[in-house]
């Protein structure tokens, strides 16, 4: 199944926006302001070099921005809210002056998310699932914002020892089903919530490579599915790249993705990205084409001149 072309029109309902889900798939540019992430390592750090970073990722064609003030790499340590709020806020706020694309909070703690959305942002991207802050739930629903939900296993400091499932693909179907039941009991609704299968995320290269082979499978579960494959390390593994030199394996899992249905694609490489995603696109919109060798030209009446 060429996965491209949403058989259902999807939108996203984000604090009183409406995002519309049924086109070309959507690029959400990624913004670390963190001194430790695996790829901008410090590089986005101070709130001018963020700032401009964010603005120019939006002018590469990214159609929202996800902005993560804690790092989840692997082994990585947990911050308090206190630092995450003092990396995040003043770098959220002014890009939410500057741009007009929905901006998403990376967060996993409630009153993070809270601030962030009271500072404009109007999604949460929660790798935990609602799982790690009993009060994140009722945040989202008392905001009406959107909403990320994650599989991992684990958790950023342990997620890499060792993963292990019976059927990949089966456990995370399942989990996204029982997230979303969590959800709903807080009154989240599915028009709100994104699923994210977590490449990376407790999981290794064989397991990552069946999601993405069998990412429909999620797209089934009903939500729109986004997609975080940017310069990971199972690309390095399969391609025996450094993480500067992964562009390529990431343009060729973005296609995939796309192929198999995701609606959102979470990627550093705004403007490369953007045009795998449309070149990708148009050619799968052909699929709903008749193809020329099936179509039969009308018979033609012959004058015969003998």
């Amino acid at each position: 199944m060429l996965g491209s072309q949403a058989t259902t029109s999807h939108v996203l309902e984000a604090k009183g926006r409406v995002i519309a889900l049924d086109a070309v798939p959507l690029v959400m540019g990624v913004l670390n302001v963190t001194p430790d992430s695996f790829w901008e390592g410090g590089r986005h750090f101070s709130v001018p070099a963020a700032v401009k970073h964010a603005c120019d990722m939006v002018e590469q064609g990214a159609d929202l921005l996800d902005i993560g003030a804690e790092s989840s790499r692997p082994g990585s340590d947990s911050i308090s809210a206190e630092e995450e709020l003092r990396r995040l806020l003043p770098v959220l706020e002014e890009v939410c002056r500057r741009v007009s694309v929905p901006v998403s909070v990376d967060t996993t703690k409630a009153e993070v998310a809270r601030r962030a959305l009271d500072g404009g942002a109007a999604l949460v991207n929660d790798i935990s699932a609602l799982r790690f802050d009993p009060e994140m739930g009722q945040v989202v629903a008392q905001k009406r914002a959107g909403l990320v939900l994650m599989h991992m296993q684990g958790t950023p400091k342990d997620m890499q020892q060792a993963p292990h499932y019976e059927d990949v693909v089966e456990e995370v179907r399942s989990f996204f089903e029982e997230r979303m039941r969590a959800a709903a009991a807080f009154g989240i609704r599915p028009e709100q919530i994104l699923l994210d299968p977590g490449i990376g995320f407790g999981k290794n290269l064989d397991h990552n490579l069946d999601l993405l082979a069998h990412l429909d499978t999620f797209v089934r579960v009903g939500p729109p599915v986004l997609v975080g494959v940017s310069r990971k390390a199972f690309i390095g593994s399969a391609l025996n790249r450094h993480v500067d030199e992964r562009l390529m394996g990431t343009a060729a899992a973005v296609a995939v993705a796309v192929l198999r249905g995701a609606r959102v694609v979470r990627v550093h490489d705004v403007g490369e990205m953007r045009d795998v995603i449309r070149m990708v696109d148009a050619i799968a919109r052909r699929r709903n084409r008749p193809s020329p060798m099936t179509v039969m030209p009308e018979k033609q009446s012959v004058k015969d001149d003998r």
